[in-house]
């Protein structure tokens, strides 16, 4: 399993000036943009210009069939909209940071295909996440910032929006209050699989409940399954991996 990178931006004798050249100075190390060498075919792939990927499930709910570069998501519920996320644009070739989210479990996203090595975690950004997430804009392609509860003025909002249109980054805010969020995304679980009864003993399967909206679609909605392969942690559209009801232990409310 790869390494993540850490950036320990909560240093009480570090000043915010500091904090913030650090950051931008490992910025500067990460390859440009959407490159990924390929060692086996000795060239550059370059995944779309436009477009950072997501489970397909969830690619079926979003017009553009993934996440708009120079958009701002908000995301809530189920952490596995998160995790799904971050595996699908690390794995493609992409970066991605994760800023106040000490909770998230890497472990879970390196099942469903994360690549460590392209994911840098801030699980202690100080008093500004919002700025931090700011700077990270600058050369990562996916930024979720959990903001703890805390409510953005709109002001800011719309500051921090127009910084992720010209790098043409996506931002994903959870746990808080942002308004002008592009597509917002809400999980919840549904129910379990394999939780229970002779020879289940662990949990085989989680269903979704996912639904989408924004400012240029109406609401659309689906179930999906998040199920453990044989090799991994997969997605499944409830279309194609339907189960009798009687395989699923309901979430309790």
């Amino acid at each position: 399993m790869g390494e993540v990178a850490e950036f320990p931006v909560d240093d009480e004798e570090a000043g915010r000036a500091e904090r913030i050249e650090a950051l931008r100075r490992r910025i500067a190390a990460v390859p440009a943009r959407g490159e990924v060498q390929s060692v086996a075919r000795g060239r550059v792939e370059a995944p779309s210009d436009r477009i950072l990927p997501v489970p397909a499930p969830l690619a079926e709910l979003l017009p553009q069939g993934g996440l708009v570069r120079g958009s701002v998501v908000s995301v809530s519920g189920a952490t596995s909209l998160l995790l799904g996320m971050l595996a699908s644009v690390t794995a493609s070739g992409g970066y991605a940071a994760v800023i106040g989210q000490r909770r998230l479990g890497l472990l879970a996203a390196a099942e469903m295909g994360a690549r460590l090595h392209r994911l840098a975690v801030i699980p202690d950004p100080g008093p500004d996440p919002v700025e931090i997430a700011a700077v990270l804009l600058d050369g990562i392609d996916l930024v979720v910032l959990g903001l703890g509860g805390a409510s953005v003025p709109p002001s800011r909002a719309r500051a921090v929006a127009a910084r992720a249109r010209s790098k043409q980054s996506v931002l994903v805010v959870t746990d808080g209050r942002w308004e002008g969020a592009h597509v917002r995304l809400e999980a919840r679980v549904d129910g379990y699989r394999g939780v229970d009864g002779p020879g289940r003993d662990r949990l085989c399967a989680t269903r979704l409940s996912v639904r989408a909206h924004g400012r240029a679609f109406p609401p659309r909605a689906t179930r999906v399954e998040v199920c453990a392969g044989r090799s991994a942690v997969e997605w499944a559209s409830e279309e194609r991996n339907r189960l009798e009801d009687g395989h699923f232990r309901k979430a309790v409310r």
